[in-house]
């Protein structure tokens, strides 16, 4: 058994809130079916290059929809899991050295992939080990930190909750991919988009010299109440904060409920507007 995580972030600066991570993780027994689905959806919709957020506009608003409306059909199937980390903007890291700050992006994707998906609490009925494949678009390292930070990441499974648990990385499925390749990831893309977009209150912006929001920013703010429509019915619950952790009843939660945030707050911190 294995489980393919795909991995992007987003803004890494904004207004209100920055630092934004997102996976997407799916089982290699369901991978097949998933992949065949959603690009057969592209297909039919004649969606033929990459889909991603930046690219969503009035004309290709329903598009769209139908794309996340089938992906998310897998996430409340629990086929597929989502999980997006964020963190304030005002909330300024204090007491970094220059390590840290410059390997700020490997620090917390090793977080990210540690704690978001609630790994250590998987089923694993069989007792046999469980790989993770993790798949990350353009790790922006020179070759040398790229190795190093692979490095860091595969030392996941040194830690006594991931031993426990039976996960195990190899150091070859840690990999970088080209996002026009592989769909799932690009439906994800779309998904954390638009929670950075509205988190940072780019559906209020209005075009310098117009009256009046734009076209495209309406068509995204749409496609973003559909995304929250859908968090909300595949997670089986009334509301959905976007702005915070999404709560647990008990640790196990981490890894069940369908669709989680995560909203990161350093160990320390000084506040900033």
């Amino acid at each position: 058994m294995e489980y393919i995580i795909y991995c992007d972030e987003s803004v890494y600066d904004g207004k209100y809130y920055s630092d934004f991570f997102g996976g997407v993780l799916v089982r290699s027994t369901d991978f097949m079916a998933i992949n065949t689905a959603l690009s057969e959806k592209k297909t039919e919709l004649n969606l033929l290059s990459e889909i991603k957020w930046t690219k969503v506009t009035g004309n290709y608003l329903h598009k769209y929809m139908q794309m996340v409306d089938l992906f998310f059909s897998f996430i409340k199937q629990n086929k597929l899991k989502v999980r997006i980390m964020f963190k304030e903007a005002s909330q300024v890291p204090s007491h970094l050295n220059v390590l840290q700050i410059n390997n700020r992006y490997s620090l917390l994707y090793y977080q990210f992939v540690k704690h978001a998906f609630g790994l250590p609490y998987h089923n694993n009925e069989t007792g046999e080990p469980v790989y993770l494949r993790l798949y990350f678009d353009e790790i922006p390292y020179p070759k040398d930190q790229k190795e190093a930070f692979k490095t860091h990441i595969r030392s996941l499974c040194n830690s006594t909750r991931f031993r426990k648990a039976n996960l195990k990385i190899r150091i070859d499925d840690i990999a970088e991919i080209d996002s026009s390749k592989h769909v799932i990831h690009q439906c994800m893309d779309i998904v954390l988009g638009s929670i950075a977009f509205m988190l940072n209150k780019k559906n209020e912006e209005i075009p310098e010299g117009a009256t009046q929001r734009g076209k495209r920013t309406i068509a995204k703010e749409k496609l973003f109440f559909r995304i929250l429509d859908l968090i909300k019915s595949a997670n089986g619950c009334v509301e959905f904060d976007i702005g915070e952790s999404t709560p647990a009843d008990n640790p196990k939660d981490f890894w069940t409920t369908p669709y989680r945030h995560w909203k990161f707050v350093p160990a320390e911190f000084r506040k900033q507007k």
